[in-house]
C-alpha cells in the first residue's frame, strides 16, 4: 500500500491586511511627488501642439530639451513641485520655428515639424 502525503494549504488571516499596509505606505511615501501631468495633443500639416498642466511652476524653473524627435520636460531642482515627461513625436522638430509658452500654469508647446530635404540629384543625359 502506497501512502502520499497531502499538503495541507494553509491561508494566512493577515495576508489582506498586509496588502492593504502595502498600499497605505505607497500612498504615502508617494505624497511628495506631483501626479504625471497629462498631455493634450493636437496637430497640422506644420505643426504638433502640447499641452501640459504644471500649477504651481514658473517657467525658469522649467527646462525643456529637443533631440531629433524626443521632448523632455522637466523641473529644475529647487522647483516647489517635480515633474519629469519624455515624448517621441513620430517626426524629427524644428528647433528653431518650435515655441514655448507658460500661462496660468498651462505649458504650451508648438513644436514646428521638420520638413524632409529632398537630397536627389537630376543627371543630365549626354
Amino acid at each position: 500500500m502506497y501512502f502520499t502525503p497531502t499538503a495541507v494549504v494553509r491561508r494566512s488571516a493577515y495576508v489582506p491586511a498586509l496588502r492593504s499596509l502595502d498600499r497605505f505606505l505607497d500612498d504615502a511615501l508617494s505624497v511628495g511627488t506631483a501626479p504625471a501631468a497629462q498631455a493634450g495633443v493636437s496637430q497640422d500639416d506644420k505643426a504638433v501642439t502640447l499641452t501640459f498642466d504644471v500649477p504651481g511652476v514658473a517657467k525658469d524653473q522649467l527646462t525643456i530639451g529637443i533631440e531629433a524627435n524626443i521632448v523632455r520636460i522637466e523641473t529644475v531642482a529647487d522647483a516647489p513641485r517635480r515633474y519629469k515627461m519624455a515624448y517621441e513625436l513620430p517626426q524629427d522638430i524644428d528647433v528653431a520655428a518650435s515655441e514655448a509658452k507658460l500661462e496660468n500654469g498651462v505649458l504650451t508647446l508648438k513644436l514646428a515639424r521638420q520638413m524632409p530635404v529632398d537630397r536627389a540629384v537630376r543627371l543630365n543625359i549626354n
